[in-house]
């Protein structure tokens, strides 16, 4: 199931032109989901467009979000599909943000980097 809902979030937000798609495996640091899935979108209205089609596409393969969060301003649109997560962010938010590094970091590298209190 998540291989195949992860294919048609990516197709989903390539067909309206998503920027920086990225999927990250993140079934090793949580149990509360698998993979998520960031992209960003050059506006709000391209946000809002972006997380429509996911779910749109999804729910056209019978899936449905759990829930859905942000479309009211657009800037960060989170989709949740349980064990996968799709967060549909401006670039700015994205940057501020940063889920990518944040998601990819063990404990051990918050050790290493002194970072863990």
């Amino acid at each position: 199931m998540s291989n195949q809902l992860i294919d048609i979030v990516i197709d989903a937000l390539e067909g309206i032109k998503g920027k920086d798609i990225v999927a990250l495996d993140v079934s090793d640091l949580t149990d509360v989901m698998d993979h998520i899935v960031v992209a960003s979108g050059t506006s709000n209205r391209q946000v809002k467009a972006l997380a429509d089609n996911v779910v749109e596409e999804a729910k056209k393969a019978g899936f449905r979000p759990i829930g859905i969060e942000g479309m009211d301003t657009s800037e960060w649109v989170l989709v949740d599909y349980g064990d996968i997560v799709v967060h549909v962010m401006l670039p700015a938010t994205r940057e501020f943000y940063d889920l990518e590094k944040l998601w990819s970091m063990r404990p051990d590298d918050l050790k290493a980097s002194g970072r863990e209190e």
